[in-house]
């Protein structure tokens, strides 16, 4: 028994080295992210850069990262100079809307990749990748509500926008799922880079008597954390797992794997890369979810409500239940 476990071990070993030699010699192309507003929000952004950072670290991916903070003057420019360097060039945020297109005439030999956002027409060199965020939102939503003492919940938005919108009507229909009942208030900070403004908005939803907040918001976002422990509410987090932050306050995470996303792309284009279409990251291919935290943090949620959430999930990915969305 023992020769054949150290047998087994050896297999396994020698499999997982022959694994490491194919990743470190397999040769992918080159990737620039341009992203619309700066990193640092350890949400959106970040969650971009993490999958820029781990082709680096698998394959030694050639990478490059610009960030344009919100300038819009920059957009176009930015995307130019991502594309004189490198072979992919994902732009980062539905605000490249304008300039996205000229971009991609302008080099029609470099692929494009717009995250967050779609043309009608797409060029054959760019492909778009939209996110489900209204499922993941749908059972965030559901959490506050099951939660929530005092029947009233909000949510921070960075502006009112299509896209934010699709996570708040996906985060009302699911509080309305768990409790008819539930008041769900909106705030919009009108800006992604500034905590203060969110925690403004935070601060006035907290007064106004709800108890748990959603963040979406991006690095505005770290101002309802803020203002969730000053007051001793509760929050959510949005795109990457943000209850490390705050294990006190952050009941929950509302995923979009944006990472993962670049990473399939550029370390296997000839699947993943279709140009002239949009490919929906939805809950069903695990682009979408919702996370809990790292083992040993503080749960305020029951493994009841957690199983709860799990069978929804299930009936999303089903076609059971129908989310709303502003993004059809």
């Amino acid at each position: 028994m023992k020769k054949f476990l150290a047998v087994l071990l050896t297999v396994c070993l020698v499999a997982s080295m022959a694994a490491f030699s194919l990743a470190e010699g397999k040769k992918t192309p080159s990737i620039a992210i341009v992203v619309a507003g700066s990193l640092g929000d350890r949400s959106f952004y970040d969650s971009a850069n993490s999958g820029v950072e781990q082709l680096a670290a698998d394959f030694g991916t050639e990478t490059k990262v610009i960030e344009c903070k919100e300038d819009a003057s920059l957009y176009l420019s930015s995307l130019l100079e991502a594309a004189e360097s490198c072979d992919i060039i994902a732009a980062v945020g539905w605000q490249f809307f304008d300039s996205l297109g000229e971009a991609s005439e302008a080099f029609p030999n470099k692929k494009f990749i717009f995250i967050d956002n779609a043309f009608d027409e797409i060029p054959e060199n760019m492909m778009c990748i939209c996110y489900k965020q209204n499922e993941g939102s749908f059972l965030a939503g559901y959490i506050a509500a099951k939660l929530s003492k005092t029947g009233k919940i909000g949510a921070v938005g960075g502006e009112d926008a299509d896209t934010i919108n699709d996570f708040l009507v996906g985060y009302e229909a699911g509080a309305a799922y768990a409790n008819p009942d539930i008041i769900v208030e909106r705030q919009y900070a009108g800006d992604y880079e500034d905590p203060a403004k969110g925690k403004e908005c935070a601060l006035a939803l907290y007064s106004s008597g709800c108890d748990i907040v959603f963040q979406v918001a991006g690095k505005t976002g770290e101002g309802v954390f803020e203002a969730a422990k000053e007051t001793g509410n509760l929050a959510i987090g949005v795109d990457g797992d943000q209850k490390y932050i705050d294990p006190e306050h952050i009941i929950c995470s509302m995923v979009k794997r944006v990472g993962k996303s670049i990473y399939d792309v550029v370390s296997d284009p000839d699947t993943y890369f279709k140009g002239g279409t949009v490919w929906s990251a939805n809950m069903e291919t695990g682009y979408i979810d919702v996370t809990y935290g790292e083992e040993g943090m503080t749960q305020q949620i029951s493994d009841e409500i957690k199983a709860e959430v799990e069978n929804i999930r299930q009936q999303i990915i089903s076609g059971a239940i129908i989310v709303p969305t502003t993004l059809d």
